[in-house]
């Protein structure tokens, strides 16, 4: 029989998921020799048999590989044959230009949570157990090649019994780094009140009796207490400085979850699948938690144990806790355990801890479903650091900075874009140094040295200071056009070919490229460049930020627009804040300390005002957020709004539907219906601003993309009206609408940018749509 001898090549994420030993054992049942090993670039194989097996081999390798696996490219080539006799695992190589991939992080695989119950199993009750299938990954890894020695399970010497599985091909623990066990790999602390039992039996004990509990996790501390305890979450809120932004409940199973809320396919399918985000449900009536752990809201995000520690926590207690993170407000999440007793002694009663190292802090992601697919809130965890790939390539390397709220950063290579983990809103010295620490582990894990750095516009964020003091080549993205481009990039379009698109950016504030605050963006844009085509009417900000922490001001400025200064005395939000009113309106009509923004965020801050749901916010978004709670989904109508067109495009008038808003309060009409009403107000003026940007020149693809679309309520009204009127319509689904997306839109403005060929081509097509976007705005006579 002729004997054939095949290199192959293999990209993606393929270290740290069992495919090495998926590759050995292919190799050896076909009765193939050979060789398969991991280096800077992936996997690397040398084959050689019977032509048949061969051929055999190589198909199965697409066709069945290992179920964490992602095959991005495969490669082959004739090898010499060699004669070999066996098949063996290589020791890695290291060296070279790396083109490596990490895994995420991933959930404990159903055989190991097995293992946690089988009294005739070594790892029975050990709160580390993993396998090729799950466990630490990226929140362990220091360096590729991925193999222990590159972990923070270095320290961690294997026993004889762990390493035995490990060099034994047909075991599931066949070169699992992190495999360990109670005699040789880490183990639980418990750091407070002295008392018998072992450090989980204690901490059990201690949650049972109404103590909040830190916890060291994959990616940092969490703060636990039982969920259904009014008196110690209220304790959690209170030390943790966090008055109402929702906590996260963990259930023991997706059964239990079922109690909490409804859980559809598309739910469960997230709940249970390895990255565990958590998930945001509706709440069922008869909630069985604390009314302190989401306050006021229908919607409760929930997610399913994680690690090996978590099950047997959860099973110890025997019901839902909450699970936030480790942190004061505004600070990213404790990691450390040299800092943990300072950054957390305030909060924590005791300390649920281990002697593994986290190399890199990770929040738990968030994710809510809208038509049966993600629209993530927070991406990290789970998802981190899967590259998004980029429909245009980037010629040079770059490194997007991101935003301020929400911040994520960037780094691409080719056409991989590596979106960070959740940093935080970068505010402070803190959350800074995670931003710069950050940069820094990508850099070196995926070998990128950024010679183009993208930044925000905005003079005063950490991130664009930062990024101004590089040694690159800067470019500057406006924060609503990185809006579109990341929406662009999540959907993979490619507008060299496809063109530009009608882009709708809402959020909170943005700079603008006028120098003004934007967030109520209609834009015709493209990867490398956008014309603003119409915008929310502009309306001063009385005093600055303190506008945003208090919505009632917005709401001021907007009713004294809305009825020329005689505003009636009879609405609620006017007596309520009577001792500032007079004050503030004058504040905004001198246009002292009252920077003007085109807001959408700010519009629903006004109206929620309005309505009495929120007059001061203490967390980002809330009015908005407790505003499309009250909303009822029967109600059809919408208020009417007009679009008013200029010759730079149009502009919607807020003001309009703030009076529609007080006119309907001052008649009684339910706050329900009126919340119901507004936003189908804004969905059709989505809907009308896009169709006067297809009438003037012919787009007919809608990116929807800014923190405001995350309100499904105002999202699926304005898709189905777009869909209704023959629009394309692009969602997010891979990266969040919000300031979490920024970073990857910045980067793939950046890669297009500095792409070859097809740059100067698209500028004249945007040059060409903006040509007769205002030859269609003129024709009207306006």
């Amino acid at each position: 029989m002729s004997r054939r001898a095949v290199a192959v090549r293999i990209e993606g994420i393929v270290q740290g998921v069992g495919f090495r030993p998926f590759v050995y054992g292919l190799a050896t049942r076909l009765g193939l020799a050979g060789v398969v090993g991991n280096d800077e670039r992936g996997v690397f194989i040398e084959v050689e048999g019977g032509s048949a097996p061969v051929e055999e081999f190589l198909a199965a390798l697409t066709g069945d590989p290992p179920p964490l696996a992602v095959i991005e490219r495969i490669s082959t080539a004739p090898a010499p044959v060699t004669g070999r006799g066996t098949f063996v695992i290589a020791p890695s190589a290291a060296g070279g230009d790396r083109h490596a991939l990490v895994s995420p992080d991933v959930a404990t695989c159903d055989a190991c949570v097995r293992d946690l119950s089988d009294p005739a199993d070594r790892r029975c009750g050990y709160a580390f157990t993993n396998c090729t299938g799950c466990g630490p990954r990226f929140t362990i890894v220091r360096d590729v090649p991925y193999d222990r020695a590159t972990t923070t399970m270095a320290g961690f010497r294997m026993c004889a019994d762990c390493a035995r599985e490990y060099h034994d091909p047909g075991d599931r623990r066949f070169h699992a780094q992190p495999v360990c066990c109670p005699a040789c790999g880490p183990l639980l602390r418990f750091v407070g009140p002295e008392g018998p039992g072992d450090p989980l039996a204690r901490a059990v004990r201690l949650l049972r009796e109404g103590g909040v509990l830190a916890v060291k996790g994959l990616g940092g501390y969490h703060l636990a207490a039982l969920a259904a305890d009014e008196p110690a979450v209220a304790a959690l809120r209170s030390r943790k400085h966090r008055e109402d932004k929702p906590f996260a409940v963990m259930t023991g199973d997706l059964a239990a979850a079922r109690r909490l809320c409804v859980v559809d396919p598309a739910e469960e399918r997230l709940l249970t699948g390895p990255a565990r985000p958590v998930v945001l449900l509706r709440r069922l009536d008869d909630l069985l938690v604390a009314p302190s752990v989401a306050p006021g809201n229908r919607w409760l995000g929930v997610l399913l144990p994680y690690t090996p520690l978590h099950h047997l926590l959860l099973r110890g207690v025997g019901e839902p806790i909450v699970l936030t993170s480790g942190n004061v407000s505004d600070e990213p999440i404790a990691y450390r355990d040299d800092d943990v007793l300072e950054r957390l002694g305030g909060i924590a009663d005791a300390f649920l801890t281990h002697d593994r190292p986290i190399h890199i802090r990770t929040d738990d992601s968030v994710v809510r479903v809208f038509r049966g697919r993600d629209l993530p809130i927070r991406r990290s965890r789970g998802y981190v650091p899967h590259p998004l790939p980029l429909a245009v390539a980037a010629a040079r390397p770059v490194l997007a900075c991101g935003a301020e709220l929400k911040h994520t950063f960037c780094l691409v290579k080719g056409d991989r874009a590596f979106v960070s983990h959740h940093i935080g809103d970068l505010e402070n010295y803190e959350t800074l140094r995670s931003f710069t620490e950050g940069v820094e582990h990508f850099r070196r894990l995926f070998d990128i040295t950024p010679e183009i750095v993208a930044h925000d516009l905005h003079p005063d964020y950490l991130s664009t200071k930062w990024a101004l003091d590089q040694d690159a080549d800067l470019v500057g993205v406006q924060h609503h056009h990185a809006h579109i481009a990341s929406c662009l990039a999540d959907n993979g379009v490619d507008c060299t070919v496809a063109g530009p698109v009608a882009g709708v950016a809402f959020d909170g504030l943005g700079y603008g490229a006028d120098g003004t605050l934007w967030g109520g963006e209609f834009l015709v844009a493209d990867l490398t460049g956008f014309e603003r085509a119409g915008h929310l009417a502009p309306v001063p900000m009385p005093g600055g930020v303190t506008a945003i922490r208090q919505p009632w001001r917005m709401a001021a400025v907007y009713l004294d627009l809305a009825y020329d200064g005689d505003v009636p005395e009879d609405l609620d939000v006017v007596r309520r804040n009577a001792g500032q009113w007079a004050a503030v309106v004058a504040l905004a009509r001198r246009g002292v300390n009252s920077p003007l923004t085109s807001s959408m965020g700010r519009l629903f801050d006004a109206v929620a005002a309005v309505a009495g749901v929120r007059d001061a916010i203490t967390y980002e978004g809330q009015a908005a957020v407790e505003f499309e709670q009250l909303a009822d989904p029967g109600v059809d109508d919408a208020y009417p709004c007009r679009l008013v067109e200029t010759g730079a495009g149009f502009t919607v008038p807020g003001a309009e539907l703030v009076r529609a808003v007080a006119d309907d309060l001052r008649a009684g009409v339910p706050r329900d219906v009126v919340a119901a009403r507004f936003h189908n107000a804004v969905a059709r003026v989505v809907a009308d601003g896009c169709a006067l940007i297809r009438t003037a020149c012919g787009l007919s693809t809608v990116a929807l993309s800014g923190g405001v679309f995350q309100n499904l309520l105002l999202l699926g009204r304005a898709v189905t009206l777009l869909e209704e009127r023959g629009f394309t319509v692009l969602t997010h689904h891979r990266v969040p609408p919000n300031d979490g997306g920024v970073s990857l839109g910045q980067a793939a403005v950046a890669a297009a940018m500095a792409a070859n060929s097809p740059i100067s081509g698209v500028r004249r097509e945007l040059s060409q749509a903006r040509h007769t976007w205002l030859g269609g705005m003129s024709a009207t006579g306006t």
